[in-house]
């Protein structure tokens, strides 16, 4: 039954190869099926892609058809090699995903037909942009994405949904027939030029950025881009912290003991449960991550008292993968003005900063962002739809949501916090707040 009967079983083979050194591609229901040398070789710098962190989620049962996650990685492979591979999994339900389908899945439903199961690639639970067909040349990845629809078609399933890719994987499936859509997040560039550039949103650049200028020297040097009013509500946040008794450590790698990701764990759990949801990850995928690839996890922690006194009350987890620092999760025990600004932006920037990295991701969405100097920055998306009525209607529907968005991010400029004109920087380095001294 096409566009919403039960799926195809999936076969390990989805092309034939009779010994004839020609591609075939392969649907592996384990990363375990797939070498970490092999994916690694293809996947790139990005701790999001690499074997050991999306395996840890398989590993500790966070992904699993029990939580309506079944991995259907696809790889395509010649002469005994992997030269393309791409992270997918047959979903029973959109959560996890932050690009939100369920208008969709209502109106498919409406019409009598299932939604459910239907195919996603994307890193799970992760609003991150990076690689999503993962191949040795424009050609494999060419292959790859005309095999996922073919892939698809096969599972009769009534979609497949690629989140957050690179520019060039993002135009193979477009050739391929999918639909783009556009979001917005929020991210910090290091450099004024960046700052003073902010009005317009620019599209996420995947792995790399330009820096264009120099980058700051200090969070005070960041600071000295903001207008006055901005950037004296931003040192009266941090104020509140300090004047709190509240200070920060910042942890990297294996400086992260088992106590500190038992708090942090506490944390994130606790976000969750606020917010009436139940916690995706259990303490054993973070401890799984801090033994393979404890090399890009950021921790920061911050403690109320001094000394042996100090007591942990708020914590915060970036990655640092690469010339990046992405924001993941964060919570808290108390409550502070300012502590969930500081623990989550103010801390990470400061360590950008001084680690020289070019960008902080913030995560999904957040207005509030924007204030703390984060600029609005263009996402994709790209979407097949097997019934052509409904794929009709969802491609006029995107390309309104895109104008829509393009007006959201003009609104947004308007509401920057940066000095407006280049010219003002002498008027700043008048003003008597130049020195951090009247606002403070």
């Amino acid at each position: 039954m096409p566009h919403g009967g039960a799926p195809a079983p999936m076969s390990a083979d989805t092309a034939p190869d009779a010994g004839t050194g020609e591609p075939r591609i392969r649907v592996h229901d384990a990363l375990a099926d797939i070498p970490a040398s092999a994916w690694d070789a293809l996947a790139g710098e990005q701790l999001f892609l690499r074997h050991a962190f999306l395996r840890a989620f398989e590993d500790t049962g966070a992904v699993s058809p029990g939580t309506g996650w079944t991995p259907c990685h696809l790889g395509l492979w010649q002469g005994g090699a992997l030269v393309a591979a791409m992270p997918l999994y047959l979903k029973a339900h959109s959560r996890g995903e932050y690009v939100f389908d369920h208008a969709w899945a209502d109106a498919w439903q409406r019409s009598g037909m299932e939604y459910y199961p239907k195919l996603l690639s994307a890193i799970p639970f992760t609003p991150v942009t990076g690689r999503r067909l993962l191949a040795r040349d424009a050609a494999a990845r060419a292959q790859l994405a005309q095999a996922v629809v073919g892939f698809a078609r096969r599972l009769q399933v009534s979609s497949l949904h690629v989140l957050f890719p690179i520019e060039d994987d993002r135009r193979a499936l477009a050739d391929a027939g999918l639909l783009t859509r556009e979001g917005v997040q929020f991210h910090w560039r290091n450099g004024a030029r960046a700052a003073e550039g902010h009005a317009a949103a620019t599209p996420a650049p995947g792995l790399r950025l330009d820096a264009g200028g120099e980058r700051f020297t200090s969070f005070e040097d960041f600071l000295a881009t903001f207008n006055h009013d901005k950037r004296k509500k931003i040192r009266q946040e941090r104020r509140r912290v300090h004047d709190a008794g509240i200070r920060f450590r910042r942890l990297r790698g294996r400086d992260i003991g088992e106590a500190d990701w038992a708090f942090f764990h506490r944390c994130y759990s606790d976000t969750y449960h606020r917010h009436g949801q139940r916690p995706y990850l259990d303490l054993s995928f973070f401890l799984q991550l801090a033994d393979t690839c404890p090399e890009d996890l950021l921790l920061v922690l911050g403690s109320r008292g001094e000394g042996a006194q100090a007591v942990p009350i708020a914590c915060a987890l970036d990655v640092h993968s690469g010339e990046r620092v992405y924001g993941r999760y964060w919570g808290g025990t108390e409550w502070h003005s300012g502590l969930h600004f500081e623990t989550c932006y103010y801390q990470s920037i400061e360590y950008c900063i001084d680690a020289g990295a070019e960008v902080f991701e913030g995560g999904a969405q957040g207005e509030h962002k924007l204030a703390r100097g984060l600029a609005p920055t263009l996402t994709r998306s790209v979407h097949w739809l097997a019934h052509p009525r409904f794929a009709e209607a969802v491609g006029s529907y995107l390309e309104r949501e895109s104008r829509g968005i393009a007006h959201y991010v003009d609104e947004l400029a308007e509401h920057a916090p940066f000095r407006r004109a280049a010219g003002d920087a002498a008027a700043r380095e008048a003003s008597p707040d130049a020195a951090g001294g009247a606002d403070r």
